[in-house]
Formats: C-alpha cells, sequence, structure tokens
C-alpha cells in the first residue's frame, strides 16, 4: 500500500518523529512523508510514533492502494524522489 503521512506536534518532539518516520517512508516536505509500505511495516509505525506522541499532537495517515492510482502534481522544488524504480 501507499501512504502519506503528516504530523503536527510539538517541537521537542519533532526531531523524533522525523526520525521514525524516516526509516518507513521518504520525506517529501516538512512533517510529510509518503512512500510503499507493507501493513507490517505500518503497525510498527504506528507503534512506533505512539510512543511519542502527547495530547496536543497530531499524526494523519492518509492510506491508498497503490501509487498508480495517484495524480501527484508538485509545484517548486522537489525536496526528495519518491520513486521506487532504479
Amino acid at each position: 500500500m501507499y501512504i502519506f503521512l503528516c504530523y503536527d506536534m510539538d517541537e521537542k518532539r519533532v526531531n523524533k518523529a522525523l526520525k521514525i518516520c524516516r526509516k518507513y517512508l521518504h520525506w517529501v516536505q516538512n512533517s510529510v512523508f509518503e512512500g510503499e509500505i507493507t501493513v507490517i511495516e505500518l503497525k510498527k509505525l504506528k507503534h512506533e510514533l505512539k510512543e511519542i506522541i502527547q495530547d496536543k499532537d497530531n499524526i494523519r495517515i492518509y492510506t491508498v492502494r497503490a501509487e498508480q492510482w495517484i495524480k501527484k502534481e508538485v509545484l517548486g522544488e522537489i525536496k526528495a524522489n519518491t520513486s521506487s524504480f532504479i
């Protein structure tokens, strides 16, 4: 499956969230990630993030069956290549 993940959290926990998310996904913009992920990896990612979030933090995960079903348009600088092709 392909997911988009974004978070809004206190500055004290942003670096921890960044490190966790980068293990599983491509970092495309401040606090925004995307990429292909397995069901098991998604469970691990969620578990790790739940360990660090607090009351006012917010994490959103949008799931799509596959990247091919997404029409994506980027205006401006592309921060990371999200293609899985070699």
